[in-house]
């Protein structure tokens, strides 16, 4: 499980070299194919050895998930018979995966699908994006549509995932792995994370470090996963740092704009503020940005600011926000592994992936101004 040390990157998650299609082109008769000399050629299409080749075409488990896909493909275009069963044809010859997130709007959502359509376009899928919209039997309608697509498979960011729709989704054969799910999924679903509690710790040592005393932290939904888990990193920092936890200083919100300008404003504007507030995310961070520019004060001199993300747009704000890094793309493309292995009949090595986060310190952060 990832968390603790380097950030992993997803084997095929680069663009393949070339597609290796063959349209066009006769398929040679398997009785008196050449073999030897075909597999090579297959394997200098998918940039793989002539070995993995052969594992695949023997049905060999010791091939990573994308991997095989792409070469059952160029297996079925030089007229070798499928020998994985209906998921491993379907991989073959191509279809669809489908990516279900609340909202699609936004830099978050963005990165996640891009991490997952790279990832699959390695495996010759292409990838359907179609938004939740919350909670309720709205939100449901995601799960018909699925159904009456025949996808392959799914990607799941929603709120929420109830008992009937895990059981819908098995009914239907739809393999699936969710991203930062709200709860703990039940035993045996896969899904990929950060690590959030590592992410709130680093970000409010690196305050307690330059000074401050006074931290406040905006947080996500209570009821949240993500949430819970980086406002507890924050407060273990406090207690490793000696200094008392306020729950004054504490506010939820949603990880959005609006409400996290509003809770900024009611912290900057207590009799004793903070010096310095934690986000738990990087569009938290910017309406805490505005907030102090409502209030006549600067960032960093007079308040403080650390997100959560790495956003693209971090880097290009002024002043330049200290974030934790999450790398978004990179577990979207972990959780279509996930259900290219299950497409394939295997079964993740791990059903739970925590991608390790890291501290980016930038401008937005500096000592506390002298009281």
């Amino acid at each position: 499980m990832a968390g603790t040390g380097d950030r992993p990157r997803p084997e095929g998650t680069t663009p393949p070299e070339g597609t290796g299609r063959s349209e066009g082109k006769s398929r040679p008769d398997a009785r008196t194919r050449p073999e030897g000399k075909t597999l090579a050629v297959i394997a200098a299409e998918a940039g793989v050895s002539v070995s993995t080749v052969s594992k695949v075409l023997h049905d060999r488990s010791d091939v990573a998930a994308r991997t095989r896909a792409k070469v059952q493909r160029l297996l079925a275009q030089h007229g070798y018979p499928a020998r994985s069963g209906p998921a491993a044809t379907a991989l073959a010859a191509g279809g669809l995966i489908d990516f279900v997130v609340d909202e699609i709007d936004g830099a978050w959502a963005t990165e996640l699908i891009r991490g997952a359509e790279e990832a699959l376009d390695a495996a010759g899928l292409g990838l359907v994006v179609s938004a939740a919209h919350g909670r309720g039997s709205i939100a449901r309608r995601w799960l018909d549509a699925l159904a009456a697509r025949r996808t392959l498979g799914a990607i799941l960011v929603v709120p929420e995932l109830d008992l009937r729709q895990h059981e819908e989704l098995r009914r239907l054969g739809i393999p699936f792995a969710l991203i930062a799910p709200a709860e703990e999924p039940p035993p045996g679903v896969p899904w990929v994370g950060a690590t959030n509690w590592p992410g709130g710790l680093a970000a409010t040592r690196h305050l307690v470090g330059l000074g401050h005393r006074r931290i406040a932290v905006i947080g996500g939904p209570p009821h949240r996963l993500a949430s819970r888990a980086r406002i507890d990193g924050y407060r273990s920092a406090l207690e490793e740092a000696g200094l008392p936890f306020d729950p004054a200083l504490v506010r939820y919100g949603d990880f959005s704009n609006e409400p996290a300008y509003h809770h900024a404003l009611d912290l900057l504007r207590l009799p004793d503020p903070p010096t310095a507030v934690f986000a738990g995310s990087d569009q938290q961070a910017l309406s805490t940005y505005r907030a102090a520019a409502t209030l006549g004060l600067r960032v960093p001199q007079d308040v403080s600011v650390v997100g959560f993300d790495d956003l693209a747009f971090a880097e290009w704000v002024t002043p330049r926000l200290t974030t934790v890094r999450t790398p978004l793309a990179d577990m979207a493309a972990l959780a279509a592994g996930m259900v290219l292995q299950l497409l394939g009949g295997e079964r993740p090595a791990s059903t739970r992936v925590e991608v390790a986060s890291e501290l980016v310190v930038r401008d937005s952060t500096a000592a506390p101004p002298p009281r």
